[in-house]
Parts: structure tokens; sequence; C-alpha cells
């Protein structure tokens, strides 16, 4: 009896210390859990508001640079306006200025010195001067370009005879001389064609005269190919 005592004690405290033991574990291991899980939560929380933070950073970037693109763009599209006002402005300055070939309409004129049989005197030949005189008619005539075989006429051309030869450009040009004028080509006509005119003078001393309208902007005057050189001229900046 007394051995049956003793042992079931035994087992009650066994029992006991069993249940004390569960109930230490199962609480560590609960509020473990809850740690753990505190602690995961803190971090995902401070790692949204970091996000969040990243992404405001990047939105607040993304405004920037699209803002920075309308810009640029603005900038391109007027810069854009620009170069095209300039390089009209270079166009019609090489134009004016004869560095550009040409089309429109107007007159080609042929002379050819007079045959030997029909005039022994020096009027016979086409001089220098002759071809000067006839350029100057045409240009007050209105006359918006002029060349001589191929040569393009400008304000600084120098036409001047050279032996049996003419020089235009510094360029050797031999008869027949080709004078293409490009303009109206009935006032072009009219002006050089006129009676007692330069033309009509050069007639009667049996030069060769031609000459063909061209009415349909067919006519091409090439541009000046050499080079101008200044002296003396000062650009003031």
């Amino acid at each position: 009896m007394r051995k049956e005592i003793i042992l079931g004690i035994l087992c009650f405290l066994i029992a006991a210390s069993i249940c004390v033991q569960y109930r230490s574990v199962h609480s560590y291991t609960t509020e473990g859990q809850a740690s753990v899980q505190s602690m995961s939560q803190n971090k995902l929380r401070d790692r949204v508001l970091k996000e969040k933070e990243n992404n405001t950073k990047l939105n607040a970037l993304y405004d920037s640079a699209e803002k920075e693109l309308e810009q640029v763009t603005k900038d391109s599209a007027n810069k854009s306006d620009e170069t095209k006002q300039l390089e009209e402005q270079l166009s019609e300055l090489n134009r004016l200025c004869g560095y550009t070939d040409i089309t429109g309409k107007g007159l080609i004129i042929t002379l050819r010195d007079a045959d030997p049989s029909e005039n022994d005197s020096s009027d016979s030949i086409v001089h220098d001067l002759d071809l000067i005189d006839v350029v100057n008619e045409l240009f007050n005539a209105g006359a918006e370009a002029v060349s001589i075989n191929d040569q393009r006429i400008l304000s600084t051309t120098a036409i001047n005879c050279n032996g049996n030869v003419v020089r235009i450009n510094n360029e050797k040009i031999a008869v027949p001389f080709v004078i293409k004028a490009i303009g109206s080509p009935e006032g072009l006509y009219g002006t050089l064609f006129r009676p007692d005119g330069y033309l009509d003078l050069m007639k009667n001393a049996n030069i060769k005269i031609e000459f063909e309208k061209k009415e349909n902007n067919d006519l091409v005057i090439p541009k000046y190919t050499g080079k101008r050189q200044y002296e003396y001229l000062q650009i003031d900046e």
C-alpha cells in the first residue's frame, strides 16, 4: 500500500513536471513566433516605406526629365526654324553673289568675228570692250545673271584682251562668244536689238550676231568657280 502511494506521488510529480515543461515550451514558442512575426512585419514596413521613398524620388526624376525633354524639343524646333532661315538667307546670298547655278528665262546671244573678206578693219573683230558694253546693256535692261562662255559675270569680273584671246575671270576665252542672260526675254531683246543700239553698230561692222529667246525657264547659267581675293576690304565685326 505504501509503495503504491509513493508510486502515485511520483507519477503525479512527473505528470506535473511534464505539464509545466509543455506550458513553458508552448509559451516560449508562441512568444517567439510572435516576436519573429513582429520583426518580419517591422522589416516589411520599413522596406515598404523605403520603396515608397525611392518611388517618390523616381517620379520626381521622371517629371524633371520629361520637362527637360519638352524644353529640348522646343529648343530644337526653334533652332531648326532659325537654321532653316539662315540656310535660306545663305542660299539667297550665294545666288546673288554668283556661287550657285541658276535657271530661268532669258536670252542667248552669240558673237563671231566678221569674215576677213567682208571687212579688214579692227572693227570686224569682237574685242573685250565690245563684250563689256554688251554685258552692261544686259544688266541695264534688267538681266539678273549673265555669263560669257559659261564664265559667270560678277561685280569683280575683269574682261580684258590678252593677245588674240580675251580673258574673263582670268580664263582665256575665244570666239565664238556665247552670252547668256537670265531676265525677261522680250525686255532684253528690245534693249539690245534696238535701232542704233550697240549690237546694231556691231552688225554694221559685219560682226556675226545670233540670238535665241528662252521662254521655258530652261536657260542655265553656271556658278562662279573662281576665288575672290580682297586686299583692302575690311569687314567690321
